[in-house]
């Protein structure tokens, strides 16, 4: 009798290369190099012990950002009429819909 399987479960999931691509470049850069099944699996751990944010919770610099982006707006569109500068600026600052 051989000793038991370490990862009895199978899971067959699909990957574009763009995917594959970047999991062979963290790879390279683990030492010793694990194989892919490995480094899949050490991903997906580690991704899992971080929780995601909560949805609606601005991230640490959405502030600073939302201003930075208020200044730039406010400088390329000052030859715009006032009506249409807000309705644009409003648009661009408000982010994308969810």
């Amino acid at each position: 009798m051989g000793r038991p399987e370490l990862y009895p479960i199978k899971k067959v999931i699909g990957f574009d290369e763009k995917m594959l691509e970047a999991i062979e470049k963290w790879r390279a850069k683990q030492k010793p190099i694990p194989t892919v099944s490995d480094a899949i699996r050490l991903l997906v751990k580690t991704a899992l012990a971080h929780p995601p944010m909560a949805p609606g919770k601005p991230h640490k610099g959405a502030a600073k950002a939302k201003d930075m982006a208020r200044t730039v707006l406010n400088e390329r569109m000052k030859d715009l009429p006032d009506d249409e500068r807000v309705t644009r600026k409003g648009r661009l600052l408000k982010g994308p819909l969810r």
